[in-house]
């Protein structure tokens, strides 16, 4: 039999997909739920861009309380860098919103477009990231974590204890994850 070329498609997923077949037991609205959701996430990405966008532009927004604005013209007033990668390994990764390191001081700002309250353990992950990568001792500097959410800014200043104990983890998890990856190549 000669397939039909859906090659375009290749490593892509349809919403209704075989892979994530949970849908065939959603009623109706367990469906509407799920579009809202994937609506919701698509909408914070672009949402990400736009301000990855306006802060590399310098565009600041109108000075009221909305999250984005917020967000976008703190990131210019501290001169912060947008969609910077973080890297310790091929397994330990990730893409901070914002990240400045000025006068001993690591900042780092997320955007959320959920209504749920975040965590600020994400960037905690990114902070002991950041000082693995480029060596610096948690203890020695200061590190400002902010989140922005619902026109509102949650800002954490960090425990050091606690990014060591995440930097530790990373490293003896990544250390495993290496060690497992060449037993399987055997």
């Amino acid at each position: 039999m000669i397939f039909n070329d859906h090659s375009k498609l290749a490593g892509t997923h349809a919403f209704l997909s075989a892979s994530n077949y949970y849908w065939i037991g959603y009623s109706e609205d367990k469906l509407e739920e799920y579009i809202s959701t994937a609506q919701a996430a698509r909408r914070g990405t672009e949402m990400h861009e736009l301000a990855c966008r306006l802060i590399r532009m310098g565009v600041e927004l109108p000075d009221v309380r909305k999250t984005i604005n917020m967000y976008v013209n703190d990131a210019i007033g501290f001169k912060m860098e947008p969609e910077v990668v973080l890297y310790y390994s091929p397994f330990c990764y990730g893409t901070v919103d914002t990240i400045c390191f000025r006068k001993n001081t690591l900042r780092i700002h997320d955007l959320k477009n959920g209504k749920n309250k975040a965590s600020e353990k994400q960037l905690y992950v990114y902070s002991a990231m950041f000082c693995l990568e480029y060596g610096f001792n948690p203890q020695k500097i200061e590190t400002i974590l902010r989140i922005y959410q619902n026109n509102d800014v949650f800002e954490h200043l960090a425990e050091p204890d606690y990014i060591e104990a995440i930097m530790a983890k990373i490293v003896a998890f990544v250390k495993r994850i290496e060690e497992r990856s060449k037993e399987a190549e055997l």
